[in-house]
């Protein structure tokens, strides 16, 4: 879909907001800019929320975008939060408007790695200290292979197998979480 056609899209129905003084924190949203050229970046965020509502802030999700391309594939997340952290930090400048975008960041760490885990997390942290909030680790599968077991926004992350949840490697990254104060999105 381009962005001409999503324009066209949204043009079809036109809603006033209910109470646009009602301050509003968007809780879930994602930015990308992928190879294919797919591109859903702040300033087409920032356009779908001029839309009279009063979206005071929002939380930054994991989509497995601006992943690092260089380093250990455990960090590669990492680039995301850095990501989103810039992001925010544009926001906060005032100079995109009042939403602050990305006040909160949600990002991905692979439990799987047992304890190691807790070395991303520290370093996720330690790039967003004032906005990171946890981890998405999406576990959504079905077995039909007509249906795409991918994230969005381009990532090859695959989707973990059903049993993730019993593994004992999965368990011991998990305490990280635990440990960090930090959420957890299935």
């Amino acid at each position: 879909m381009t962005l001409s056609d999503h324009d066209k899209w949204l043009a079809l129905t036109v809603e006033e907001p209910l109470e646009p003084d009602l301050p509003i924190c968007d809780t879930h949203h994602h930015l990308w800019h992928n190879r294919s050229g797919v591109r859903y970046m702040l300033e087409e965020f920032l356009a779908d929320t001029a839309s009279g509502h009063n979206i005071t802030s929002t939380v930054y999700m994991d989509c497995g975008s601006m992943y690092r391309a260089d380093g250990p594939d455990a960090m590669k997340p990492v680039g995301e939060v850095e990501f989103a952290n810039g992001v925010a930090a544009m926001c906060a400048s005032g100079g995109f408007g009042s939403t602050r975008v990305a006040a909160g960041i949600v990002g991905y760490a692979n439990l799987s790695l047992g304890a190691a885990a807790g070395e991303v997390l520290e370093a996720e942290i330690a790039h967003a200290p004032e906005r990171f909030r946890g981890i998405r680790f999406s576990t959504a599968l079905d077995p039909d292979p007509i249906i795409s077991n991918r994230l969005s926004g381009g990532s090859s992350r695959p989707i973990p197998p059903w049993e993730i949840f019993e593994d004992a490697k999965f368990r011991e990254g998990f305490t990280a979480l635990t440990r960090l104060n930090l959420s957890f999105d299935a």
